[in-house]
């Protein structure tokens, strides 16, 4: 597949795309992006094609995609969507690996780490009881790692081994990147390469990532905006273009 003859689209514009995509098909359910680019996404989902998209201000409020307040989040009913099943993450990671652990609190040994982060926060019981999936806007051998340091979000591999109460809601819908689009539908559930922004290579993607990924025969091109998407994205959602400061490419 070739990329589009639209030259002026910008790296962080596909990224947009593949991190809106992450909610098609999920209907009505509580998105829930972190960072400029995942919140753009979501917002373009739901003027899209997903107007079924509730969207939160991060504090107890439902908004449009204007921003707007359409209505209000008390933290029980918040709690009851996140136990329930009924919201949708899209979260960071400082380490990655191939089945999905993800990593948000330490690098280095557990009992002398070399740096702190944030700490674990919500993350083991955001990717046990709803659909997580993960936004990393630097692509490179150190998070995407054989073995993540510390389990913060749980992958696949982890998950299985606790049995059902732990897989009732557990999924890893797609990890997005600067590079590219990542899944998890292998027979083992490790991470597949789904497709290559336009201007990266699969040799690239590889030279990146810590561990062997799966690789399709032939890996295609990120979609790209339409130009309604297009306008949407820049003079609607994002006109001051803080996509642009998360990736530089």
């Amino acid at each position: 597949m070739t990329p589009s003859a639209v030259k002026d689209i910008t790296r962080a514009e596909y990224c947009v795309i593949a991190c809106a995509e992450a909610w098609r098909g999920d209907g009505e359910i509580l998105a829930s992006p972190m960072g400029a680019v995942p919140s753009v996404g979501a917002r373009l989902a739901r003027l899209t094609f997903a107007p079924g998209l509730l969207l939160t201000d991060g504090e107890a409020m439902i908004v449009g995609a204007d921003g707007e307040v359409e209505g209000w989040l008390p933290y029980r009913r918040h709690l009851t969507l996140v136990t329930g099943g009924r919201r949708h993450v899209m979260m960071g990671a400082s380490q990655i690996d191939r089945f999905g652990n993800q990593n948000i609190s330490c690098i280095g040994d557990w009992d002398q780490p070399t740096r702190q982060l944030l700490g674990v926060r919500g993350a083991p019981v955001n990717t046990l009881n709803n659909p997580v999936s993960y936004w990393i806007p630097r692509h490179s051998v150190r998070v995407f790692v054989e073995r993540v340091d510390m389990v913060c979000g749980v992958g696949h591999d982890r998950a299985e081994v606790a049995g059902p109460s732990a897989t009732r809601f557990h999924r890893i819908p797609r990890v997005v990147s600067d590079l590219g689009v990542f899944d998890f539908a292998t027979p083992d559930r490790s991470m597949r390469l789904v497709s290559v922004h336009p201007g990266v290579t699969v040799d690239q993607v590889r030279e990146a990532t810590g561990f062997a990924l799966t690789v399709p025969a032939d890996v295609p091109y990120t979609r790209e905006p339409s130009p309604a998407e297009l306008a949407l994205i820049r003079e609607v959602i994002d006109p001051s273009g803080t996509r642009n400061r998360e990736v530089r490419a």
